[in-house]
């Protein structure tokens, strides 16, 4: 249970959060560059999203 529960801590939700709450759930390029900068993008996205909702609260 307390392996499970670090499941909580790690980057997993992230994943969750990109795919359902931003609607990233696959890319649009090709090629590993391509592909490579679009999630780079939507994690940038992401963190800029969070920065502004922790300095705002």
């Amino acid at each position: 249970r307390a392996l499970y529960a670090l499941r909580k801590h790690t980057v997993e939700p992230v994943f969750g959060i990109i795919k359902h709450v931003m609607g990233f759930r696959q890319v649009s390029l090709r090629g590993l560059d391509k592909v490579s900068g679009e999630w780079r993008l939507a994690t940038m996205a992401w963190n800029i999203k969070r920065m502004h909702r922790l300095t705002a609260g």
